[in-house]
């Protein structure tokens, strides 16, 4: 028996062996979505792309090495909008290293381009050491090479775009470490004490105060008959 339906169907009815009937709704219409863009080797570069330039001035090279990352921006507009790193290039008037310079660059844009997770370029970069030794930048910061600063900018600029989260400590460790902080440089100038606090020292930590395995800054010293780092909060003894 055919059956002729001149209205618009808006619901149906399941029929069970029992003789009862199940209802069930249609499912409503879904609303287009806007397609997600990711990042891949195959996307195409605008014509304008922003960024940001770094200056990296070090005791090994006469000139300033000028680091310029830029950045793609992907669903522009959108709740999906984000940034990611798309090239990078670096600038100097120092030629002697030229070659390994572009290399490096070429290397690293084409990491970008191909998208998923770069962050490892942070650590890579970061643990490669100059068999001449490193050098420590304003603030008692220790850096093994050159690579390696480049690394602690690439690190930065991550950062700054919220591809890394900063883990930052929190106040309670703050207000812990600027206690303990305190409470040394009054052991120092007690009467008698041998030692004083180095005014001249970059980024005002005592005399004395040896490298921070953690923060590579120097600012561990000796605390209750403990290691502890004036900058990040480390202890030896946990």
């Amino acid at each position: 028996m055919t059956i002729k339906i001149t209205r618009k169907i808006k619901g149906y009815n399941v029929k069970r062996p029992d003789g009862g009937a199940a209802e069930a709704s249609a499912a409503a219409p879904t609303e287009p979505q806007a397609e997600v863009i990711q990042m891949h080797e195959r996307l195409e570069r605008p014509g304008v792309l922003v960024g940001a330039t770094y200056k990296i001035k070090s005791p090994l090279f006469e000139h300033a090495l000028y680091v310029t990352i830029n950045d793609i921006v992907l669903n522009a507009g959108t709740p999906h909008e984000s940034r990611r790193p798309f090239e990078i290039f670096i600038n100097s008037k120092n030629m002697d290293h030229f070659q390994w310079i572009v290399a490096l660059t070429r290397i690293m844009s084409a990491v970008f381009r191909k998208g998923g997770d770069v962050t490892f370029l942070v650590e890579e970069l970061k643990a490669v050491f100059d068999p001449r030794g490193g050098y420590f930048k304003p603030g008692g910061t220790y850096m093994p090479s050159i690579v390696a600063e480049l690394g602690l900018i690439v690190e930065q600029h991550l950062k700054s775009i919220g591809m890394i989260k900063d883990s930052e400590i929190s106040e309670a460790q703050r207000a812990l470490i600027n206690e303990k902080r305190a409470a040394y440089e009054a052991t120092l100038k007690a009467p008698g004490a041998a030692h004083d606090v180095g005014a001249g020292e970059a980024g005002g930590y005592p005399a004395g105060a040896t490298l921070c395995p953690k923060c590579n800054t120097s600012a561990v010293v000796l605390m209750d008959g403990c290691a502890t780092c004036l900058a990040c909060g480390y202890s030896k003894c946990g």
